[in-house]
């Protein structure tokens, strides 16, 4: 029987092809040369071998929980708990430790008749000196008459976005009913590593169903919402048959020696594609209150509500003492303190009544007694606006000696306003303002938009709305024509917020390219017979930077782009609310589908394309591209140095040199 891995295999066949006349010759002239020594000598290249198992790898009708490897030299074992799987997976941890030249492991769980147990090393084995690995080594034993052989390998990804998800669990199932993934452990299982791919090892004949989990409490089955899942009604049944597969012999680090064709069993299915996704989280609790603003009071839920808390004041008459802010799905409630006497005060007492979810899933009322305290107490906010005054007086104190302007009356604090204006506006583009505060009053007569022709400057029409899901946020929706100079202005007090604060004037310049300056982009999109597809162009970031919605023709227009580098994603959008939806597995609903243009796209000014997008032709596992895969797969698996090759090589070529001279 074999131990050796293959890697250690394809080391010893590198050494075989040095010139057999060079490596004689080098051996005779550095046969007092020691291994591993600074003097130039042979290193150690060789992986430690297995001498011994108990009991024997591959063995049947095995009754012993305790396994112990024997290597021929002194070992070390990389963090066994991420590295190491076993299969059947055990409910209880089991121990997995290295002891000079063996490794220990005793299984906790109780062994499982007529089972076939793989425990997969991975490349989590090396030796100690020089750390040369031994590869890929899956010690196997039975409990009854046979090994199971066949093996099942695939790809986990991120539903959302294709990334692949690394560390998650991947098991099987021969039990077909759908609710075997929330009442049984997993059968078999194995882990994705850096590029999410998986291997599980040891299968038995039959028919399966895969699944994934990130199993956030150690019993191997779906339990918790907040544990990310894949699942999937297709069924296999595994098989095996003879393939050929080139290897490549390297002479040094940068020479090919020789490209050989290695015959091996391939087993099937090895491409199982599986998209994972976390279910909306709508068990709803209390997750904070906090007051890092004296003027206002921040709530958390973990989800939503429409029925909103009931809040009463302690200590103080809660009546019209707030303005609310609340986010879209209102999981996250500001209230604003509308009196500057409530927001001096550094604790204030209030009940609030609101529902939760209780242990059966339903949602109840509960009350709270709450105490919130201003994160930066009065007297320390005072103490900073006393330095800040004196600060200035004695800057106006400098002017006023060096018969310089200066001001005899404090400024007031202007209310700052946040225009969100891009570098370059396009037809299309809509301006954002946000306010920091709540406002009292709202002057749009004091907002003007001019636009030059020639050069003369014209009133341009405008539309200005508040953004209807934030409170503190406005939209400017104007007709921009291309190469065109605009002034925006805003006369001063055009926004007062509810403490009295009043904006500045603003002026700002905005200049439209030509329609020459920009490209335009069109996806023809084929494939699959859903409707109502969202595309989206989106950065190397992997950022969203415009979507648009496919009409019945499966087009979908990009226009007035920026000359740059782009990439595409697209989602079905089954519920028409133009966002990604994940899944319900009780509800047996997956994760909106979500694809990925192959390649890059690069835009260039007067350029108008048309590119057809068959959003099926590639494996979700091979759609996303490299540039934006931010999951990499991490530091390379171990391999054998081969120094020896290359050392041979260098000595050669120090002996040629002495020879000559």
């Amino acid at each position: 029987m074999k131990f050796r891995s293959e890697e250690y295999n394809k080391g010893i066949k590198v050494r075989r092809y040095l010139p057999f006349g060079l490596m004689a010759f080098l051996l005779f002239i550095n046969s007092c040369a020691r291994m591993g020594s600074p003097d130039g000598g042979w290193y150690d290249d060789d992986p430690p071998r297995i001498v011994e198992c108990t009991p024997a790898d591959q063995a049947t009708n095995v009754k012993d929980q305790k396994i112990v490897i024997q290597f021929d030299e002194y070992i070390k074992l990389e963090d066994p708990t991420q590295n190491v799987i076993v299969s059947p997976p055990q409910l209880e941890m089991p121990e997995i430790k290295d002891a000079g030249k063996r490794i220990i492991v005793e299984l906790k769980d109780s062994l499982k008749a007529n089972t076939t147990y793989t425990i997969d090393f991975s490349d989590a084995i090396s030796d100690n000196n020089e750390g040369n690995p031994l590869g890929n080594y899956t010690y196997t034993f039975s409990t009854g008459e046979r090994i199971d052989t066949f093996e099942v390998a695939g790809y986990v990804l991120n539903a959302e976005n294709l990334e692949p998800v690394k560390g998650i669990s991947v098991g099987l199932y021969n039990n077909l009913a759908d609710s075997v993934f929330r009442k049984e452990p997993l059968m078999r299982i194995a882990r994705t590593d850096g590029t999410g791919r998986f291997v599980i090892k040891g299968v038995a004949p039959g028919e399966y169903r895969v699944y994934a989990l990130q199993d956030a409490d150690g019993d191997f089955m779906f339990s918790q919402k907040s544990e990310m899942i894949a699942f999937s009604h297709d069924t296999f049944k595994p098989t095996a048959g003879p393939d050929i597969r080139q290897d490549t012999v390297w002479r040094d680090s940068l020479h090919i020696d020789n490209i050989i064709r290695v015959p091996y069993t391939h087993f099937y299915p090895d491409d199982v594609v599986m998209l994972a996704f976390q279910e909306t989280q709508t068990d709803r609790f209390l997750l904070k209150t906090e007051r890092k603003n004296a003027d206002r009071i921040d709530v958390f839920f973990s989800y939503g509500n429409p029925q909103l808390p009931v809040i009463k004041g302690i200590d103080f008459d809660a009546d019209s003492a707030f303005i609310l802010e609340a986010s879209a799905m209102k999981d996250s409630l500001t209230y604003w303190l509308r009196d500057t006497m409530l927001i001096n005060r550094d604790t204030l007492t209030l009940s609030m009544e609101y529902l939760v979810t209780d242990t059966l899933g339903n949602l109840v009322s509960q009350t709270d007694t709450i105490e919130v305290l201003a994160k930066t107490p009065y007297a320390k906010r005072m103490k900073a606006k006393r330095e800040e005054y004196e600060e200035w007086q004695k800057e106006q104190e400098k002017l006023k000696k060096r018969d310089e302007p200066y001001d005899s009356i404090y400024p007031a604090v202007p209310l700052e306003l946040k225009f969100n204006i891009p570098s370059s506006v396009t037809p299309t583009s809509v301006l954002s303002l946000e306010v920091p505060t709540p406002l009292q009053h709202l002057d749009t007569a004091a907002i003007h938009l001019y636009s030059k022709i020639d050069t003369l400057w014209y009133r341009a029409p405008f539309v200005f709305i508040k953004d209807e899901k934030h409170l503190r946020k406005f939209k400017l929706i104007a007709e921009w024509h291309p190469d065109t100079e605009y002034s925006l202005e805003v006369d001063s007090a055009a926004f007062v917020d509810i403490y009295g604060l009043v904006s500045n004037p603003i002026k700002q310049g905005l200049k439209t390219k030509a329609l020459d300056d920009y490209a335009s982009l069109v996806f023809q999109l084929t494939g699959v017979q859903d409707t109502g597809i969202v595309v989206q162009l989106i950065d190397k970031g992997d950022k969203c930077l415009r979507q648009v919605r496919t009409g019945n023709d499966g087009e979908a227009a990009f226009y007035y782009l920026d000359p740059g580098i782009y990439y595409a994603r697209a989602f079905v959008d089954r519920n028409g609310n133009n966002k990604w939806d994940t899944g319900n597995y009780d509800e047996d609903q997956q994760a909106e589908s979500v694809y990925y243009y192959s390649n890059e796209v690069e835009c260039k000014a007067k350029w108008d394309a048309t590119l057809t997008w068959n959003l099926t032709a590639l494996p979700r596992n091979k759609q996303k591209p490299s540039a934006l895969v931010q999951q990499k797969a991490g530091k390379e698996r171990k391999k054998l140095q081969n120094r020896n090759a290359q050392r041979a090589q260098q000595l050669g070529i120090e002996y040629i040199k002495k020879a000559t001279k």
